[in-house]
């Protein structure tokens, strides 16, 4: 019954031109594909192995008013979809109705999980149900990202262990967890994989014993738990941030004094700290290597979902180190909007 890969990532949207053209324009996305009814229309896009589909219309103004542009569907392919379905609606998961030719099971949260056989051939799948047509992609320059490394959901606080038992039923068993205390508030998060080791969520949640922070925040925003960013996995993170930020990506940026202790807290970098410094790309390692990563703001009005740019040399960690400076990071674009 276990789920075998993430076949793509559905995105509600209230306009759906801009954020094609931010996906396709500055991140280097194709488009694949179209459909359109009465209810809905969608744009299916691809870089690499990410695979997103953009829809609007009447089907997403229900959730667009609840929680703003952001994940709504996270479509997964099982070794047994019956199987997965059993188990999904065995610890809580309900079938949801209205969607032709499909299974989908609410998620623990705001986004549903469609559930798809393995295709043959390994077949790019697209949501079933939809009048597709195919769009040929245009020539154009190599793709920088490579995979979707994980998906982070930010739940409550009191929800986090239900979440994580809730996966476990998909097939997903915890891989590891960790606890980030930032002075007057803190961060639980818990990590379930698919033995495949090709689905990676990220679940993260405030200590609702401590003081309200950004993660409160965002359940606020989003009207509820939902996926709070999607991890982009890509080969050469200097490089791409720079193209992404010439074709208009917005990135967090870090205070120089982040990178004046950095190559004595990692002294086997290949990067050069200036260009990890020009680019604020953050670095962490742990028993395994290192990784570096750096996060977008976020594209949409309520401020919701993000992304995130990861490369990993050898790490399996998801930057621990490192969200005491997103944190900060944050905190003092808040304090200059405000």
């Amino acid at each position: 019954m276990a789920v075998r890969n993430i076949e793509y990532v559905e995105l509600y949207v209230g306009d759906a031109e801009p954020t094609v053209d931010y996906f396709v324009s500055a991140m280097g996305f194709r488009q694949v594909g179209r459909s359109a009814s009465d209810s809905e229309s969608s744009v299916a896009l691809r870089n690499g192995g990410v695979q997103l589909v953009i829809t609007t219309g009447p089907a997403t103004h229900d959730f667009l008013d609840a929680h703003g542009d952001g994940v709504a569907d996270i479509a997964m392919t099982c070794d047994d979809v019956g199987e997965t379905v059993e188990a999904a609606v065995a610890v809580g998961a309900s079938l949801i109705a209205g969607k032709p030719d499909t299974i989908s099971v609410s998620g623990h949260g705001v986004a549903s999980h469609t559930l798809l056989p393995v295709a043959a051939e390994h077949r790019t799948q697209l949501p079933p149900g939809r009048s597709w047509e195919s769009t040929p992609p245009p020539t154009q320059a190599p793709e920088r990202i490579r995979y979707l490394d994980h998906v982070a959901i930010c739940v409550q606080g009191a929800a986090l262990a239900d979440c994580a038992d809730f996966y476990g039923a998909f097939g997903m068993p915890k891989y590891s967890g960790e606890y980030v205390d930032l002075v007057n508030q803190a961060m639980n998060s818990t990590v379930v994989r698919s033995s495949s080791g090709n689905v990676t969520f990220t679940l993260v949640a405030p200590d609702p014993a401590r003081g309200p922070g950004q993660l409160d925040a965002f359940l606020v925003r989003n009207g509820g738990p939902g996926v709070q960013h999607l991890a982009f996995g890509v080969d050469d993170i200097v490089a791409t941030v720079r193209q992404f930020r010439n074709r208009g990506v917005d990135f967090l940026r870090m205070p120089g004094s982040y990178y004046d202790v950095l190559g004595g807290r990692l002294k086997d970098l290949r990067e050069s700290i200036e260009d990890l410094r020009a680019t604020h790309v953050l670095a962490d390692r742990d028993d395994w290597g290192y990784l570096l990563q750096l996060f977008t703001r976020s594209p949409y009005e309520r401020n919701t979902l993000f992304f995130e740019l990861i490369q990993r040399h050898g790490a399996r960690g998801f930057g621990g180190a490192n969200i005491r400076a997103l944190y900060e990071a944050v905190d003092r674009e808040r304090m200059i909007a405000e």
